[in-house]
């Protein structure tokens, strides 16, 4: 069986390395249920303050489904619904992780690949990046929770630009429409990823969490209970508040605990 899902730990920073260079980083059906169970396991890690996810090599981050398994396990509607079970169980687990989210890009972020990017909270990619979801080329369509992050991040037009006119986009193209944080050159790339997970990783970790949760409660578009309103003022009580503002008192670089 070709490809694997890789876990690398460095201090406080956890980098998923979708691997398998041989198809270009194709993900397998084994690949969705590592990725998972990876997933699972780092967003109940409280000491985790970023977790990355990148593919191996420059030449993709990820270029959607391994087609050679398309016969034995998704030429039925009910082998179809079996397979993407693992995959929306990742996407949803990555999109609502608590923990910051960034999703490294280098090369085609194509199909699969572009869905798990649009679940991270940002996407940092290189200007060779290659951005699509060619599936009408296959006769496929993208099941909604395959949608939803693409068409939270990218809004419904540009959902349907890539979805009907299955062409790609290059990085240039995809950060004006909002598919891409920031774009870098190549030979800048690996310096700023470094410098970037620095900045995350280097915040109060309660400060990222609480502003992930949020945001994504103002979107819910219900209204803000007493408790809601409440929780934005629990930071004044944490360790790390005190610390943030004695630090910059002393001229000093603060040392956040996430307590």
């Amino acid at each position: 069986m070709s490809g694997q899902i890789t876990l690398s730990r460095d201090g406080h920073v956890a980098t998923l390395l979708i691997d398998n260079v041989a198809k270009r980083n194709a993900i397998s059906h084994q690949m969705w249920i590592s990725l998972a169970e990876q997933l699972d396991a780092l967003v109940a890690d409280s000491d985790l303050r970023c977790i990355v996810l990148r593919g191996a090599g420059t030449q993709a981050f990820g270029s959607g489904a391994d087609i050679d398994e398309f016969e034995s396990l998704r030429s039925s509607k009910e082998k179809g619904i079996a397979f993407a079970q693992q995959a929306h169980r990742a996407m949803a687990l990555l999109r609502h992780c608590p923990i910051p989210t960034l999703a490294a890009i280098r090369g085609a972020c194509v199909g699969g690949g572009l869905e798990l990017a649009a679940c991270c909270d940002l996407r940092l990619a290189s200007d060779d990046a290659r951005f699509g979801i060619p599936i009408g080329r296959l006769g496929g369509v993208l099941a909604y929770p395959e949608l939803e992050a693409l068409v939270h991040v990218a809004g419904p037009q540009v959902a349907l630009e890539l979805l009907l006119e299955g062409r790609l986009l290059d990085a240039q193209e995809a950060c004006s429409k909002g598919l891409v944080t920031r774009v870098v050159p190549q030979a800048e790339w690996e310096e700023e990823l470094a410098q970037t997970i620095a900045r995350i990783s280097g915040l109060a970790p309660l400060s990222a969490r609480w502003h992930k949760k949020f945001i994504a409660r103002l979107q819910s578009g219900t209204p803000l209970t007493d408790a809601d309103q409440q929780e934005g003022y629990a930071c004044f009580d944490t360790q790390d508040f005190i610390e943030g503002y004695r630090a910059f008192l002393d001229k000093r670089k603060p040392v956040f605990t996430g307590k």
